[in-house]
C-alpha cells in the first residue's frame, strides 16, 4: 500500500480518470481531481464506480500557469497523471485550434509548473496511437515514426515531444503511454463501440431503427480500459520513466465488431446503414501496436480477447439499462 502519496488527475471524470482514481485509491493514495468547472461536475462515471465522495476536487484551468502552481503549493502531489484532452479525433477536425490550443499548451503548463514547483513530481502523459497515424510498417514501437494525419494527432504528438524534451532538458520523471483504442461500459457515446453496443440494444428493444456508420472496413487495436490504467500506475512506480506501448498486439475491424455484436442480439445486417457524413478525412486503415516492451520492463500483464470485453460491455450496457429503465 502506498501511504500518504497524493495523486493529481486531469481528466478524472472521462474513462480512464475514473478507473485510475479508482485504482489510486484502493493503493492507498488521496487523490485530487482537476476540474474545469466546479458548475455541474459530470460524475456519472465516478458515481458508477462508486468513488465520487472519496475523491477531492479542485477548479484548475491548464491554461493558466499561475493556477496550477496554486494546485501544487495546495497538495504537494507526488505524481499528475495528465489525461485531459480534447480527445475526439471527429471533433478535431470541427475544432482544429481549440483541439491544438488545449492539447499542447495545458501539457507545457503542467511540465512548466513542476518544474518551477518541485522537479521531484512524477508526470505522466496520456498520448495517443493516433500520433502514428499513416504508417509504413506493423506492428507500431515505441520507436515508430509520427506522421498523424489529424489535428488530434498532431496536437497529441506535439504534446508528447514536449513530455520527452523535459525529461531530457531538465531531468524531470516525465512518462508517457501510447494508448491504444481502449474501451469500457463507462465510455461516452460519441465512441463506436459505446455506439455499436448501445444501438444494438435500442433496435432489439424497438428505440431505434437502424447503427449509421462511416467506414466500417478500418481496423483498429482495441482493448479494455481498467486493465490500461494499470499500465499507467506501473509506468509511474518504474525507477526510470520512459514511454511505453500499451496496446494488445492485434487488430479488428469495425464490420467484425457490428456483426459480433448483432449476431449476439439476433439483429439483421440490414439494419446497418453506411453514411458518407461518417467518413474522415486521411483515414487510418489499420493499426495495432506491440506491448512487448510494457510487459517486458513493467510487469503490465493483458491477455483479454476483445470478443471477450465485447461480452463484457454488453452485459453491462443491459444491466445499466434495466436499471435505468
Amino acid at each position: 500500500m502506498a501511504n500518504n502519496k497524493v495523486a493529481l488527475i486531469t481528466g478524472i471524470t472521462g474513462q480512464d480518470g475514473a478507473y485510475l482514481a479508482q485504482l489510486l485509491l484502493k493503493k492507498g493514495y488521496k487523490v485530487i481531481g482537476l476540474i474545469r468547472s466546479s458548475d455541474n461536475i459530470n460524475t456519472k462515471n465516478l458515481d458508477y464506480l462508486g468513488i465520487t465522495t472519496d475523491i477531492i476536487f479542485n477548479v484548475c484551468n491548464l491554461l493558466n500557469m499561475t493556477e496550477i502552481i496554486n494546485i501544487l503549493k495546495k497538495y504537494h502531489p507526488s505524481e499528475i497523471y495528465n489525461l485531459a484532452a480534447q480527445s475526439s479525433v471527429g471533433e478535431s477536425f470541427q475544432q482544429p485550434i481549440d483541439t491544438l490550443n488545449f492539447n499542447i499548451i495545458s501539457v507545457a503548463n503542467i511540465l512548466e509548473s513542476i518544474k518551477i514547483f518541485n522537479k521531484n513530481i512524477k508526470f505522466y502523459q496520456a498520448s495517443s496511437s493516433e500520433m502514428f497515424g499513416r504508417i509504413n510498417h506493423l506492428p507500431l514501437k515505441e520507436n515508430s515514426t509520427f506522421h498523424p494525419v489529424s489535428p488530434y494527432g498532431i496536437s497529441k504528438a506535439s504534446a508528447h515531444w514536449i513530455t520527452i524534451n523535459y525529461r531530457e532538458s531538465f531531468g524531470l520523471f516525465t512518462t508517457s503511454g501510447i494508448l491504444f483504442n481502449h474501451e469500457s461500459v463507462l465510455r461516452g457515446n460519441n465512441f463506436i463501440i459505446k455506439k455499436i453496443i448501445k444501438s444494438a440494444v435500442d433496435i432489439k428493444s424497438g428505440k431505434q431503427d437502424a447503427l449509421e456508420v462511416g467506414n466500417i472496413d478500418i481496423k483498429r487495436d482495441f482493448g479494455y480500459s481498467p486493465k490500461y490504467v494499470e499500465a499507467m500506475y506501473l509506468m509511474m512506480q518504474y525507477e526510470r520513466p520512459d514511454d511505453y506501448i500499451i496496446s494488445t498486439g492485434c487488430s479488428l475491424s469495425i464490420r467484425d465488431i457490428i456483426y459480433y455484436v448483432f449476431d449476439k442480439f439476433e439483429i439483421s445486417k440490414d439494419k446497418i446503414v453506411i453514411n458518407q457524413e461518417y467518413f474522415r478525412p486521411n483515414e487510418i486503415e489499420d493499426i495495432y501496436g506491440n506491448p512487448s516492451k510494457a510487459k517486458l520492463i513493467l510487469g503490465w500483464q493483458y491477455d483479454m480477447s476483445f470478443f471477450d470485453v465485447l461480452d463484457l460491455l454488453i452485459k453491462e450496457e443491459l444491466k445499466t439499462k434495466s436499471s435505468s429503465s
